[in-house]
């Protein structure tokens, strides 16, 4: 069961990424600092390309549809996974939207990009919480050895279905680049 450690770390990975935009956001509302729209753009980037491009594609085709299998009483669970992984997409792209209009259209629009800020990083946590409290367990109790040898698979590939696999090493470079873009405390870049 390697996949529940990984899906753990790529969780962690994302809620890293959410604290740390969340942060950067609170600080342009609460001291006026003048927003680093690098930093915050690479943080939209990585929240979009690891859970929407690499990560539920995952999750979809492997875990969710072994678990669907071997235990159809999760079958509603899964079906509202499935379907917040596509409210997910549509909320990254308001995300998106919302940072040009403040790029682009300056103070005025700060309030509309922390909003949408705000409401994608509680939506993802109440996502996780969801498959690691609700859908891990699950698995663990109904999935065979021989489902989890193909999901071990899936998750330790670090292919993206879109990018192939050399997506996961893209993914820890784009990581790393936040942590040095972001100033401290959350990340190692020129302080502020």
């Amino acid at each position: 069961m390697k996949a529940i450690r990984i899906i753990r770390d790529e969780h962690r990975s994302i809620a890293a990424v959410l604290h740390g935009m969340l942060y950067l956001v609170r600080e342009i509302g609460e001291s006026g600092r003048k927003p680093d729209f690098n930093v915050l753009g690479a943080m939209i980037y990585y929240i979009d390309a690891v859970p929407e491009r690499f990560h539920h594609p995952k999750e979809d085709k492997y875990l969710f549809a072994l678990l669907r299998a071997r235990y159809p009483a999760a079958r509603p669970l899964l079906d509202r996974l499935a379907e917040e992984h596509r409210i997910g997409a549509e909320k990254i792209r308001t995300l998106e939207q919302a940072l040009a209009r403040y790029q682009q259209g300056g103070a005025s629009e700060f309030p509309a990009f922390k909003a949408a800020v705000d409401a994608y990083a509680e939506f993802h946590w109440q996502h996780m919480r969801r498959e690691e409290d609700e859908v891990m367990p699950l698995a663990e109790e109904h999935l065979t050895a021989g489902d989890w040898e193909a999901i071990d698979a899936a998750f330790a590939g670090h292919t993206d279905p879109l990018l192939g696999s050399e997506a996961g090493v893209e993914y820890d470079r784009l990581f790393s680049r936040i942590v040095n873009l972001a100033p401290p405390p959350i990340g190692l870049g020129p302080p502020r």
